[in-house]
């Protein structure tokens, strides 16, 4: 069940985003969105309308070309249908309460500090000859000790607020993010690494930045997909805001996932030509994707379904394109579609993953405007595309003719 938010933070966010942008679309859009939410006081419009008003916005801002306010109604729109909490929506858009969070766990990290040394200082009374190693051992204790602790909830125990507990899931984000950073080996190490941040390449940094993100996202899409018990909303929640695995082809992923009351998008993205391209997701574990009748190949009942309800979608864009371009200014007419499903590793009988391919190239020959693939094929396109990727980032640029000479 979607629990829906709203309130007067978000309603000064979205009059502060409106003067960011001097798109007279973009803003009608943002007008719109202030008019569900109304003034100070009330219930700030919360609710599915309110979503529906912020994802509009995006989607004008993808239309236009405005990427960055794209995203940032779209994480109104998360914190909207109750998937961002609020601290996160703040740090990203409310400087003052950016800076409040930041001295917060700077405090917190000094007292952690604090209490690693009154841990040392009681170690090496207890055994003054302690070690490096010794000292790694008793930490290395103490985290592996961490997930047993608690506050207790009977007499004298403590319960934590909704707010506490989502201060400690914010720690874990940044746990898990502090874990993934490169660690120096050495003191020299990490000056010699401030070093060389201090003169990179603003550009250079936000494309290796792009590109490390691309490949945890690939990443996780790949341990999805080899997990057999992996279901449609686990494989759609990897390629969420991932529209590049799909090709150049594609501008972005657009905002909004229904423009019809009977069709509900997987994945709804924008050509460059500003048409509507449909992705249908479907499980990676299925066991009659191909089959053999007769000494001959075909697909299965399941890719037989899936390009059905493809084609359903595609129908109903044709009916309703009239007010679909003038209502949310995508045309929807001879939309195409690409269904992603199954993967060979789940594949029953003696069918190769290359026969699973020509098997597929023969069926999409035959399609004008859906193409069947598998996530096998997905990913190793995307895993391409990363590489070549990765050795542009690696070729040296040529001299100019200043330092040449």
């Amino acid at each position: 069940m979607t629990t829906f938010r709203s309130g007067s933070t978000l309603w000064q966010l979205v009059g502060a985003a409106r003067k960011l942008t001097e798109d007279a679309r973009i803003r009608d859009r943002v007008d719109a969105v202030l008019h569900i939410m109304g003034g100070l006081g009330g219930t700030y419009g919360k609710g599915r309308p309110l979503v529906n008003a912020l994802e509009d916005v995006a989607q004008e801002a993808i239309l236009q070309s405005d990427f960055a306010f794209a995203q940032r109604f779209q994480r109104f729109a998360a914190y909207a249908k109750g998937e961002l909490f609020l601290d996160i929506l703040e740090n990203y858009y409310d400087d003052e309460a950016r800076q409040r969070s930041e001295q917060y766990m700077r405090r917190m990290a000094a007292l952690g500090a604090d209490r690693a040394v009154a841990v040392l200082d009681v170690l090496c009374r207890d055994k003054p000859g302690a070690s490096a190693a010794d000292a790694r051992d008793l930490f290395r204790g103490v985290a592996q000790s961490v997930d047993y602790l608690g506050l207790g909830d009977g007499e004298g125990g403590i319960r934590l607020s909704t707010k506490e507990v989502r201060r400690l899931q914010e720690y874990g984000h940044m746990e898990m993010v502090l874990r993934n950073l490169p660690r120096p080996a050495s003191a020299e190490a990490a000056r010699m690494m401030s070093d060389v941040l201090a003169d990179v390449d603003a550009g250079m940094l936000a494309q290796l930045l792009e590109l490390r993100a691309r490949q945890v996202g690939l990443a996780a899409l790949r341990t999805a997909v080899e997990d057999p018990d992996s279901s449609e909303s686990a494989l759609h929640g990897c390629l969420k805001n991932q529209d590049w695995i799909f090709g150049g082809a594609f501008v972005a992923e657009l905002a909004r996932r229904q423009y019809t009351p009977d069709a509900i998008l997987d994945i709804p993205l924008l050509r460059g030509d500003g048409s509507l391209h449909v992705v249908e997701l479907k499980r990676a574990n299925i066991k009659d994707l191909v089959i053999r009748r007769s000494g001959h190949l075909m697909l299965g009942a399941p890719a037989h379904r899936a390009v059905s309800q493809a084609q359903n979608y595609l129908r109903v864009m044709d009916e309703n394109r009239p007010s679909i371009l003038t209502k949310h200014g995508v045309d929807t007419r001879r939309a195409s579609a690409t269904v992603v499903i199954g993967h060979p590793r789940y594949v029953s009988g003696d069918v190769t993953s290359q026969e699973i391919v020509e098997t597929l190239r023969t069926y999409n020959t035959h399609q004008a405007r859906i193409e069947v693939i598998t996530y096998e094929i997905l990913l190793d396109s995307a895993s391409r595309m990363l590489a070549l990727s990765s050795a542009r980032q690696d070729v040296d640029p040529e001299p100019d003719e200043e330092s040449a000479a």
